[in-house]
């Protein structure tokens, strides 16, 4: 890879993913999955998801300034196992499997999750008073939903997709949200770096693109910060669910 000899259209898309990711931490989870297209685009596709998960954990540290206090713990504590299966199996493909097929796997799923949870938002439109507490305790949502998060976050840094959709169906609002989410993927994050470390994935171009293009992920959690601050509820849920879709999409093809 000659990173450095990229063309300056390639540079401006890169930077563009790099906004995207800082917006992802702060105002709007699931809308990095459209950064991982774009880097794909001009890295080899374990060498992009390196330089992502660098540019992810500068996100995490502005998600945790803004919203650290506003955690679920209860959630992220329950969530542990069946993450970490996800990170096993996902660390196992990613030494072994080939990434066209396990990326479309990942989009087909993401795809298949957001018809649910819009289904699932039109069957509980008639019963608005429904009790967080049936989705957040439901053991089969948590394994179904954690190991999913574990495995796409380990493959392709596409967890926040998967993750979002189980916070959303769990009633969180924004900065509940946004609070566990920024706790979630820090420790997550910070777990996937020696494994990567182990794969040979941070050579010098990687590094050297992390950090040219981290001034894109500063803009975009500030930029994040003033939309969360404003931005309502429905907005808000609404907006998860599309990128989340968009996400799946760019992956697939």
């Amino acid at each position: 890879m000659q990173i450095l000899e990229l063309p300056p259209f390639a540079w401006a898309l890169l930077g563009f993913a790099a906004v995207l990711i800082g917006l992802s931490k702060t105002a709007l989870p699931g809308v990095n999955t459209l950064s991982i297209a774009i880097f794909a685009a001009f890295l080899p596709p374990k060498e992009s998801t390196a330089a992502l998960l660098l540019l992810l954990i500068v996100g995490d540290i502005f998600a945790l300034i803004s919203y650290r206090r506003h955690a679920d713990w209860k959630t992220l504590i329950k969530l542990i196992p069946a993450v970490a299966g996800g990170l096993g199996v996902g660390a196992l493909f990613l030494a072994f499997a080939d990434d066209t097929w396990v990326r479309r796997a990942i989009a087909v799923i993401l795809l298949a999750l957001v018809l649910y949870a819009v289904w699932q938002r039109i069957r509980t439109h008639k019963n608005p008073t429904k009790p967080r507490q049936q989705t957040e305790g439901s053991a089969i949502a948590r394994a179904g939903y954690g190991s999913l998060g574990g495995f796409t976050t380990m493959v392709a840094n596409a967890g926040g997709a998967p993750m979002s959709l189980y916070f959303l169906s769990a009633g969180f609002p924004v900065k509940a949200f946004l609070g566990t989410a920024a706790w979630f993927f820090a420790i997550i994050n910070l777990v996937k770096v020696p494994i990567m470390a182990s794969l040979g994935l941070f050579i010098p171009e990687v590094l050297s693109l992390a950090l040219l293009t981290v001034p894109g992920v500063v803009v975009g959690a500030i930029l994040g910060r003033w939309i969360a601050s404003r931005i309502q509820q429905r907005s808000f849920e609404y907006a998860i669910l599309l990128f989340t879709a968009l996400g799946a999409i760019y992956l697939f093809f």
